[in-house]
């Protein structure tokens, strides 16, 4: 199955996010009647970087990703909208697809035919949905810890469990527990300072986040349609991911998407597969690859 399996564990135990990340001047644009909070920084060939769910584009940059990145390329990060200082509909009709076509709108905005684009877990179902619907506008595309929702995944009925938790709550206790790697469950003390946090952040709107989780239908794709798909791309995992086994499954749809497993990585938390440094070094030699003749 050409997967790639790297050990990170030991040699990343030191991994964290860097002391100091630089700080980077907001923008903002109008996509299609939502304000979009991004930044645009550095040069080259420009990438894109979609976050993951209840994040933000702060995630890309306290992980050390963008002033990595920005050595060498134009990054490109901004909030979801339901997220951040973006705009937050209440309408499950305004995520989903139009979650998707904002890429695209922020392409048209800058003036860019064509970029890289990097999306974690909710973002990485964006950047499935986009190799559908607009593959002409991707050079690479790197999908970390998120395979795409299959039609099943989109009409799972955990979402709207989910959804209805976090309007109430702020957050999901069930999808805390589900994602959590085994034997690192959250404890009740963990579950409610996540709660009193979350409740503290002005920019964190509940049924806004929960209305993007009921959007969530209307990003499906199907695996004939992934497997369609001709844009290079990378799949990135690590082994203690939730994710893993669809990441996997999508490896069998596209025999020829590279997929790279991180030992002892985790979705998110300490061992979180963002904080690893062999996630960027494993996309610059992608990218790079992708420039031999």
């Amino acid at each position: 199955m050409n997967i790639v399996t790297r050990y990170a564990a030991l040699l990343l135990c030191f991994a964290a996010a860097p002391a100091a990340a630089a700080t980077y001047e907001d923008r903002f644009l109008d996509a299609d009647g939502v304000k979009i909070r991004y930044i645009d920084v550095g040069k080259g060939e420009p990438i894109i970087l979609l976050h993951g769910g209840t994040s933000r584009l702060e995630s890309w940059i306290t992980a050390g990703v963008v002033d990595n990145l920005v050595k060498d390329f134009r990054v490109i990060a901004f909030d979801a909208r339901g997220h951040g200082k973006s705009d937050s509909p209440r309408d499950p009709a305004a995520y989903g697809r139009q979650q998707s076509l904002d890429v695209v709108r922020i392409l048209d905005a800058l003036k860019l035919e064509r970029a890289h684009i990097i999306g974690f877990s909710l973002g990485s179902s964006t950047v499935a949905k986009l190799l559908t619907l607009h593959p002409e506008r991707f050079l690479t595309a790197v999908q970390v810890a998120g395979a795409g929702r299959t039609p099943k995944e989109a009409n799972d009925p955990r979402i709207e469990v989910e959804a209805s938790e976090i309007a109430r709550d702020c957050i999901s206790r069930s999808r805390l527990m589900r994602q959590a790697p085994a034997g690192k469950k959250p404890t009740e003390e963990e579950i409610q300072k996540r709660i009193a946090a979350c409740k503290a952040d002005p920019t964190f709107d509940p049924l806004a986040t929960a209305a993007s989780l009921r959007g969530y239908r209307d990003q499906a794709v199907t695996p004939e349609q992934m497997a369609a798909v001709k844009v290079p791309t990378l799949g990135i995992v690590g082994t203690l991911d939730h994710t893993l086994k669809a990441m996997q499954a999508l490896k069998e749809i596209r025999p020829d998407m590279k997929l790279v497993l991180l030992d002892g990585v985790s979705h998110t938390g300490e061992t979180g597969i963002q904080r690893q440094p062999a996630l960027v070094s494993e996309i610059r030699a992608f990218i790079a690859a992708q420039r031999k003749p």
